[in-house]
């Protein structure tokens, strides 16, 4: 067998063989073969956990980040090391795979899905972490070897390796260039599929906002959004959480953020008296609890008819409590229905009940004029919600648009069918898609005569604590409202109130 040269020796003097990349002079390896990290970083291997787990399972982030962060015992620092790497690498999925697709020999659908997530992983950190080169590259290599194998560990330290030659906005410009289009560029750019590009920009249009401000909502919707808290109305004391850290809320009474780690531990989390909620579905939830009824009369039956999970029917049954007035929670999926009781757990139980009826079914005759309040929080793509979903724009589609509102039509007519004349319906949807808000609402309004939108617009400014929400978008004789991340910090919440007439 032959021998290596005197000057080209297999291994220096501290047992570090030569890198042996494509490009570039040849540099050691930053250790020994020996020497090489076999474990993983707990926090990165919660981070890679939760991508295999939304990879090979269709798992929700934001379900199983917490348990794993849990399970594995996470302090403070490393939990919130682990939440920026896995929301972050899922949130610029898009961006990061067509990096990888131009240092990768084969199709990116060709490699072991669990090499994939490593590699989405290592460049997370290499491009947008403040981590150094040689620590991303090595943990990650490490994380590989303990979780994969020493084989495809090799594969994903070369690459990784060319990652780190350029830094994110050279890679931003150079995978841009590749764009055939406006919107497929700007997706490519913020990490966005291109018909959701076009779909955020058509909406700020329908809303009466410009279509300028496409980048300024893509890159809201990248970033990481704060925890938002509610106190119960009634129910809640919001001085402890002050005294725990968290800030007093600035967009509506009785709110707070928190960002000092572990929300448990915040007072009255536990209890269900202080609720983590978005700031958008808090005023939703307000906004129809306190709105006028335009006749006047009895209020004291009410119906959220798409409960789940209860963040909402939690602050509607507090209202209700507070009235002497009774809540529906309607879920017909049992696990989600599980959720609705939970929330509403610290609320009198003398004021709620939980039900699993389809929703659809209100709209039989047996239950006509039933309701004087009814919260329509529909089933929607969640467009919205991208900031706090961060995989679920890749599971998107546009055909998933039209069988949702054919639903949500469905859901608007039977609670028109439930209401009382006199009575209020609050549509909402965690969506600004055009098809799934405003054309909804026109088509209802065609199809009931008796049916009038109300100034929704102002109904959010009333409980707003600035009181200047998105203008209201003049429709028929009312109005719709629409909340912004770019412009309000929440998420993408549309509402319209709407009333039966004689």
């Amino acid at each position: 067998m032959s021998q290596p040269s005197s000057n080209e020796p297999r291994r220096n003097e501290h047992g570090r063989t030569r890198n042996r990349g494509r490009s570039g002079p040849r540099q050691f390896s930053s250790s020994a073969p020996a020497q090489r990290k076999r474990s993983a970083d707990p926090a990165r291997l919660v981070a890679f956990k939760v991508l295999r787990e939304v990879s090979s399972a269709d798992a929700y982030a934001n379900l199983v980040l917490p348990k794993l962060i849990r399970d594995h015992r996470l302090e403070k620092r490393d939990a919130a090391f682990a939440t920026e790497l896995s929301y972050g690498a899922l949130r610029a999925q898009g961006f990061y795979d067509a990096i990888l697709a131009t240092l990768v020999d084969r199709d990116l659908p060709e490699l072991d899905p669990a090499i994939l997530d490593a590699l989405r992983l290592g460049t997370h950190q290499l491009l947008a972490m403040r981590v150094p080169n040689h620590a991303a590259l090595d943990e990650t290599v490490s994380l590989a070897r303990a979780q994969i194998g020493a084989g495809p560990s090799g594969l994903i330290n070369a690459v990784l390796r060319r990652v780190s030659a350029k830094d994110s906005d050279t890679w931003r410009a150079e995978v841009s260039a590749q764009a055939t289009s406006e919107s497929q560029k700007l997706g490519l750019e913020h990490a966005h599929p291109e018909w959701i590009v076009r779909a955020l920009r058509q909406a700020l249009v329908t809303h009466g906002r410009a279509s300028q401000e496409i980048t300024e909502l893509l890159e809201a919707d990248n970033l990481a959004p704060v925890v938002n808290l509610i106190a119960l109305p009634g129910l809640g004391e919001l001085a402890p959480v002050l005294a725990a850290g968290a800030e007093l809320g600035t967009m509506v009474s009785g709110s707070a953020t928190y960002a000092q780690g572990d929300v448990s531990r915040v007072p009255g989390v536990s209890e269900g008296t202080i609720r983590v909620q978005d700031a958008g579905s808090q005023i939703m939830a307000h906004a129809l609890a306190t709105v006028e009824l335009p006749a006047g009369g009895e209020d004291r039956y009410w119906l959220d008819m798409c409960a789940g999970p209860g963040g909402k029917a939690a602050l509607l049954g507090a209202y209700a409590a507070q009235r002497d007035a009774r809540l529906t929670a309607n879920e017909p999926t049992k696990h989600r229905a599980r959720l609705v009781e939970n929330s509403l757990a610290a609320v009198p139980e003398d004021y709620w009940m939980v039900v699993g009826n389809d929703g659809r079914s209100y709209g039989e005759a047996g239950y006509a004029g039933d309701f004087d309040r009814i919260m329509v929080d529909a089933p929607c793509s969640g467009l919205g919600a991208l900031r706090r979903r961060p995989e679920s724009r890749w599971r998107k589609s546009p055909r998933d648009i039209p069988e949702l509102t054919e639903l949500q039509l469905q859901l608007l007519n039977a609670a028109f069918n439930a209401v009382r004349v006199g009575g209020v319906i609050g549509y909402v949807t965690c969506s600004p898609h055009q098809a799934e808000t405003r054309l909804v609402v026109e088509d209802f309004l065609k199809a009931n005569p008796n049916a009038r939108l109300l100034d929704t617009g102002a109904a959010l400014a009333s409980v707003m604590l600035d009181g200047t929400p998105a203008a209201g978008n003049p429709l028929a004789d009312g109005s719709t409202a629409q909340l912004w991340p770019h412009v309000h910090g929440t998420d993408a919440m549309f509402m319209a109130l709407l009333t039966k007439t004689a």
